[in-house]
């Protein structure tokens, strides 16, 4: 079984919830969409959501090639990358202990500029399949001007950790004989019905 925990991504609060097995990590990266990038340029934090794709130990982020998010990381700067699904609302009998049913992925690391053609047009196609599979047959490939105005990082998963919470609300003893509903609420995000470009 692969792991890709450190000292850094240990989970600290209610740490039984914390899971480093690549095998639950890739579940949830697979699963999602939108991961959100964190990194400090001039001392100034910056957390910007973006779309991105794993491919075996790596997962690909993409953009403009005039974007400050790439450039800065395509210097070698510390990142942290989140992923998080929400699968439902907690709502306990107690304001206090209302919660989230949540899965989440905390990824730490140094990003890297792909710079040999045929890894970055492998990783356009999983970027774009990802978000619709098997969509990159149908589609027109980048032309070489738009793989010039477009850059492609990679971020390697050697320290990743998931933290997961399920289940219904936690209450104190003396809450559950309050007249006052509690249960999950359960959330997803499903693809609606498509709309035709005419």
């Amino acid at each position: 079984m692969r792991n890709s925990s450190s000292d850094r991504t240990t989970v600290k609060r209610i740490p039984k919830r914390g899971h480093y097995d690549r095998e639950t990590i890739d579940a949830i990266l697979d699963e999602a969409i939108i991961c959100h990038v964190g990194f400090v340029v001039d001392g100034q934090p910056y957390v910007i959501p973006t779309g991105f794709a794993r491919v075996d130990d790596l997962i690909y982020i993409h953009g403009s090639a005039a974007s400050r998010m790439l450039r800065e990381l395509s210097k070698g700067v510390d990142v942290c990358v989140t992923v998080t699904l929400l699968d439902g609302l907690v709502l306990a009998r107690s304001a206090f202990h209302h919660s989230m049913n949540y899965r989440s992925v905390v990824i730490l690391g140094k990003a890297e500029l792909v710079t040999v053609q045929t890894e970055k047009m492998a990783a356009l196609e999983a970027l774009t399949d990802h978000f619709v599979p098997d969509r990159w047959k149908d589609v027109r490939p980048p032309t070489e001007l738009e793989m010039k105005a477009t850059s492609v990082l990679r971020l390697p998963l050697t320290e990743a950790s998931a933290k997961i919470r399920s289940g219904p609300p936690v209450d104190d003893e003396a809450d559950y004989a309050l007249d006052v509903w509690a249960g999950v609420i359960p959330i997803s995000l499903k693809h609606g019905e498509p709309i035709q470009d005419i």
